[in-house]
């Protein structure tokens, strides 16, 4: 698994510099549900028991980098 440029910039933000990478592991590797945009990445969602939210992944085109990752509150499963 790699890691975008961005994606870097993105966990410093206050709001997402305590989501952990093992839980991103855990949702590249698990997801719930899987969605692909039309510019070709992939959106996968997970359940972190942890902290009781479902946390997005986006993972681009190559299907091994990640873009981006935020607890999302609007997913239902």
């Amino acid at each position: 698994m790699k890691y975008a440029d961005y994606f870097y910039i993105a966990a410093a933000r206050p709001d997402r510099n305590w989501i952990k990478l093992e839980w991103i592991e855990y949702a590249f590797a698990h997801p719930l549900k899987e969605v692909i945009q039309s510019d070709g990445r992939i959106q996968r969602w997970a359940w972190i028991e942890e902290v009781e939210r479902y946390l997005r992944i986006v993972v681009l085109p190559d299907g091994e980098t990640i873009f981006n990752a935020f607890f999302d509150r609007r997913f239902t499963p």
